[in-house]
């Protein structure tokens, strides 16, 4: 495997990994998650819609099938953990979190991909 390949690969499956665990804490530990938005002045509503949503885009992004269905789930990506990240900041709980994480491998898995695809791979 090439290095523009691993270049991408690793943010990429990093994200999903990361999305993945908060998707199943949003369906298996609902409760506490519940808890966590009312606290950080969410709707709950969004729970469950939130992580069906990070699934699809889980899936999406490792099957690469279309370039604009991407493209929208890496802004939803992006916006969520932008939100995150400043929600927990502004919550106290420090900047410096998973959502933080995420938001860096977004963002590097984008851009390796936007790279990857201008080459014609796929």
């Amino acid at each position: 495997m090439d290095k523009k390949k691993i270049m991408y690969w690793v943010p990429t499956v990093l994200m999903c990994g990361i999305f993945a665990f908060s998707a199943q804490m949003y369906f298996f530990k609902t409760e506490m998650v519940r808890g966590f938005f009312e606290q950080l002045g969410f709707p709950v509503w969004v729970i469950i819609p939130l992580a069906f949503a990070k699934i699809f885009g889980i899936i999406t992004i490792l099957s690469n099938f279309n370039r604009a269905v991407s493209e929208w789930v890496y802004a939803g990506f992006f916006f969520n953990a932008v939100l995150a990240t400043a929600a927990h900041y502004y919550a106290g709980h420090g900047m410096i979190g998973l959502s933080f994480y995420a938001l860096v491998l977004v963002l590097l898995s984008r851009g390796f991909w936007s790279f990857r695809n201008i080459r014609g791979e796929k």
